[in-house]
């Protein structure tokens, strides 16, 4: 999608700072952190939320989370804990249409949430 800004990143034409990426992902560092460790892992491929995802492509969740255990080993939040938030929708506080995983960590996180 050519006005989604994650696409945009993906394809170079806005800068991120990178944690990680792979042939199918992609992570880096969150432009507002909410915490002192605050990474978005985006798949390269473009759907706005899961539920656009067509049955026979959910392996791209699996590559996700994948790439969510690389993150979360780099950035060494593996001994204290991280929180991983997905929003799907306007409700839920999701800005861009396009899938991604807040991984959050370096300080305690408050329950509930929002």
């Amino acid at each position: 999608m050519s006005d989604c800004l994650f696409c945009k990143i993906i394809k170079g034409e806005i800068p991120s700072e990178k944690v990680y990426e792979d042939e199918n992902t992609l992570a880096f560092r969150d432009i507002k952190p909410q915490a002192p460790t605050h990474v978005l892992v985006i798949p390269r491929d473009h759907y706005a939320s899961v539920h656009e995802v067509p049955s026979e492509r959910m392996e791209l969740i699996s590559e996700v989370f994948a790439a969510v255990k690389q993150v979360v080993a780099r950035e060494k939040l593996t001994v204290e804990g991280y929180r991983l938030v997905i929003n799907f929708g306007s409700n839920a506080g999701q800005l861009v249409d396009h899938i991604h995983v807040h991984v959050l960590g370096g300080r305690a996180m408050q329950w509930p949430p929002g």
